[in-house]
């Protein structure tokens, strides 16, 4: 077995690919077969698993997530009563309990099982930016 604690910096909303992270840790557990475990270490982003050849698919999300959960100024979240730190932080909060915030990931001869466009993601849901905690664990 074998684990790393990932930092990803981000610099607001939206989609922060690490494949390339999770690849390179598996290819250096030592480990050829089984499953790896990806899970953030917060409550107001979360993770995915999504295309990554074209980045309109990252741009038509961020736009559904904007649509489905607008900040606490938009006059259809009056109903919000956490506002404490700032407009984006209880919607951030909705859409992490929405979207997963771990992954399990199956591996073969050394390598994840992804699709062939298939990325995986961390999606930043804070306006600011923020170090995100990521655990890869095989």
């Amino acid at each position: 077995m074998a684990m790393l604690r990932l930092a990803i910096s981000t610099r607001g909303q939206g989609l922060y690919e690490f494949t390339d992270a999770a690849r390179d840790f598996l290819r250096g557990s030592g480990v050829d077969e089984g499953v790896m475990t990806v899970f953030v270490r917060h409550t107001s982003c979360s993770l995915l698993i999504q295309e990554n050849a074209d980045p309109s698919v990252q741009t038509d999300l961020k736009a559904f997530f904007r649509r489905l959960v607008p900040p606490t100024t938009d006059p259809a979240m009056d109903w919000i009563i956490h506002r404490d730190e700032g407009p984006d932080d209880m919607p951030a909060h909705i859409k992490a309990s929405l979207l997963p915030v771990s992954l399990s990931i199956p591996f073969a001869e050394g390598r994840l099982l992804l699709g062939t466009w298939q990325g995986i993601y961390l999606f930043e849901h804070r306006d600011s930016p923020h170090r995100r905690e990521v655990v890869l664990h095989v």
